[in-house]
């Protein structure tokens, strides 16, 4: 089918009765092509008309019908979803089809962004219709503020991306990817040596890292809201070690106030209002069966306090007006849910759905339970699979173990092996002779990969000044 022939037009249209002129932006057919037939399979005329004029001439005769105005508001813009982004990209020349997707899926397994959820508002709008001299009014509605699927950037994202922008603009300028694209394609036809390529760049690009290690200031989207209406001390947000919070004191202060921010709040937007109900948590309810009842905001969203259970507040639910009724509704269905429903080797299994889907919990140790069984309704026989099956899993991947250090060896993906030790994971080469390793280089390995301890700084006293 032919290709169809546009030609973008600038319309400027005089009036009989004033002076001022009226213009439209479009493009005019010149030839249908396959528009002719893409069009007769709309059945919205307007849809099919949009950014399109009819053909006209110069110094072409025009009958006023009837003229729209449209009140309008200003708009920011458009967040992208994952295929827009991939348009963009593509038409940025940056990346390539194989790289799309992993790019898409690392920005949000690092929490740069987020999949949104504001569904938006409703927002009423005016229409005013003049046809033949008389003017109506219709009052028509809109839904703004939407970004439900769109990816919108987290905190730490944004705080990310201003460093890297401060610090590398070279790097994150989108013409020096494109010219990296092609000089891999370059490489690959032959016509650039790879080793000269790598060699240009790094004689640039190492000293920058160095320089930025040793002299950039640590980001954390520090942001002042003011002072606090009682005490008058400094109350700002930012990034902290278990993500965003608010803070009650200077960071020069010995004594400060910290409360973590909920999930729908950004440093970048929330208020002072807003920062200092933060800090009326935790609230205290009362007790149930003798334990201490409490609602707090954590890293993870709000939630109840039950002893030492923690459970969290449905979504939508706001923490300072959570009632106590309606927290003993959540304690009692976090109980139910805690319940066993089995027992194996004497010991209790309880059930839950997870971030990774349904599992049964035993002595410790969480199993996934597979579409292959009805999770609603799993009998004994099916749990004495799962764990049995589990526990084999967990004895023919043990290599080796030493129980009174907690240390053990276990096989890992594609023929390596991990050394563990609580939360420390050293993962080990599938050359490693594992068999033969010895609890002092084990230690050695766990040592090296553990976290080094910050030791607090000594503040020495200033001696009074002799007068």
């Amino acid at each position: 089918m032919s290709d169809a022939q546009l030609e973008r037009t600038n319309v400027r249209i005089s009036a009989s009765t004033h002076n001022q002129d009226f213009t439209a932006n479009g493009e005019m057919i010149k030839f249908d092509g396959f528009l002719k037939v893409y069009l007769e399979g709309h059945d919205n005329e307007d849809e099919e008309q949009e950014g399109m004029l009819p053909n006209l001439k110069q110094g072409e005769v025009l009958s006023n019908k009837y003229i729209t105005a449209t009140e309008r508001f200003t708009r920011a813009p458009y967040r992208y979803t994952e295929a827009s982004l991939v348009k963009q990209l593509e038409e940025l020349g940056i990346g390539r089809p194989s790289t799309y997707a992993p790019t898409i899926s690392t920005i949000q397994n690092r929490n740069y962004v987020e999949k949104g959820t504001i569904e938006g508002v409703e927002r009423n709008y005016i229409q005013l219709t003049l046809k033949k001299e008389t003017i109506s009014e219709k009052s028509l509605s809109e839904v703004v503020g939407s970004d439900k699927g769109k990816l919108v950037p987290t905190d730490i994202g944004m705080i990310v991306n201003d460093f890297l922008v401060e610090n590398f603009k070279t790097i994150l300028d989108y013409n020096f990817t494109a010219k990296v694209e092609q000089d891999f394609d370059d490489i690959a036809e032959g016509n650039e040596k790879w080793t000269e390529m790598l060699r240009d760049f790094y004689k640039d690009f190492h000293p920058q890292v160095l320089d930025v290690e040793k002299n950039a200031e640590r980001e954390s989207g520090e942001r002042i809201l003011g002072k606090h209406p009682e005490t008058g001390r400094t109350i700002l947000v930012r990034l902290g070690k278990f993500g965003a919070m608010a803070q009650i004191g200077a960071p020069d202060d010995e004594e400060k106030q910290f409360a973590s921010l909920t999930p729908d709040q950004q440093l970048n937007t929330i208020t002072l209002e807003e920062a200092l109900d933060l800090f009326k948590l935790p609230r205290k309810l009362g007790q149930v069966d003798g334990e201490e009842v409490e609602v707090n905001n954590g890293r993870f969203g709000p939630y109840v306090r039950f002893g030492k259970k923690f459970i969290s507040l449905p979504k939508g639910m706001d923490p300072l007006e959570i009632s106590m009724e309606t927290a003993k509704e959540l304690i009692d269905e976090k109980k139910k849910a805690d319940a066993p429903i089995a027992t194996y080797d004497n010991k209790p299994v309880q059930k839950g759905v997870g971030r990774f889907g349904p599992f049964i919990k035993w002595d410790n140790l969480f199993i996934n339970v597979n579409k292959k069984y009805d999770f609603d309704n799993l009998s004994q026989e099916d749990i004495d699979t799962l764990i049995e099956d589990k526990l084999q899993k967990e004895k023919d991947k043990l290599i080796q173990e030493w129980p009174e250090e907690g240390i053990k060896i276990e096989k890992a993906r594609w023929g390596r092996f991990n050394l563990l030790k609580g939360k420390i994971k050293v993962e080990l080469p599938k050359e490693t002779k594992v068999e033969k390793m010895s609890l002092e280089e084990a230690k050695a390995l766990i040592e090296k990969k553990a976290p080094k301890k910050r030791t607090a700084k000594k503040t020495t006293k200033k001696k009074p000044s002799k007068k």
